[in-house]
């Protein structure tokens, strides 16, 4: 977790340097024009954050879902530190209603930022459940009905995420055929809608299985008390 928050800051210091580079009056859309060397670094960046983050839950843990464990609680962890150094230091987002890119691999991810931070959230319960449990018997697993429903929300809530983009792409008349196509589009581009219903739907289905074991865990508990 301290490996995670130091990367949060890292995150967030990068963020500093390209707004005080590119972005002086503020975060807005449309994103002002990027070099296209600048931003195919900040693809790159995004993959080897990410390459960190499985590194170290790899590191840390010792079965196979115990380090996917350790990189679910790595990655929630750094998500949230991300915008708490970002409104430390720069007073944004001024809101949990605020908009924000959250990735761009392979479209573009945005939504506002209570999304992510909810989302960490159930990760960081979820992971440190499994953490603990594992810690107590190396038998722990996880049922395949729990890991379905997981990965079906957590699909959910990436379409939902990269909705409005896939809009705008599917629309009549426009037509992107390569990396230029698609980098003049986030030159343009301007948030209109956060698909609710759909993330909701990928949320519900992942908090079912995470809240449903946590309290059968502490029922089992309390009547062996």
């Amino acid at each position: 977790m301290v490996f995670a928050i130091a990367m949060g800051f890292l995150e967030s210091a990068v963020v500093i340097y390209l707004r005080e580079l590119y972005y002086k009056e503020g975060f807005s859309f449309p994103l002002k024009p990027m070099p296209e060397t600048i931003a195919l670094v900040e693809l790159l960046r995004e993959a080897a954050t990410v390459i960190m983050l499985v590194s170290a839950g790899y590191l840390a843990g010792r079965t196979k879902l115990q380090r996917f464990a350790y990189f679910c609680l790595a990655f929630a962890v750094w998500d949230l530190f991300y915008y708490v150094f970002l409104y430390i230091f720069l007073g944004w987002p001024q809101s949990l209603f605020t908009w924000d890119i959250l990735f761009l691999i392979p479209l573009p991810w945005t939504g506002p930022v209570w999304a992510p931070c909810v989302l960490s959230l159930l990760m960081i319960a979820g992971a440190l459940h499994v953490i603990v449990k594992i810690h107590q018997n190396d038998l722990f697993a996880v049922k395949r009905l729990d890991w379905l429903l997981l990965i079906c929300g957590a699909l959910i809530v990436i379409i939902s995420f990269m909705w409005d983009c896939i809009a705008i792409l599917a629309a009549p008349g426009f037509h992107a055929v390569g990396s230029k196509d698609l980098l003049s589009l986030m030159h343009s581009y301007v948030p209109q809608l956060f698909n609710h219903a759909l993330f909701f739907t990928g949320f519900a289905l992942m908090c079912y299985p995470v809240l449903t074991t946590i309290l059968i865990t502490k029922n089992k508990t309390n009547e062996k008390e």
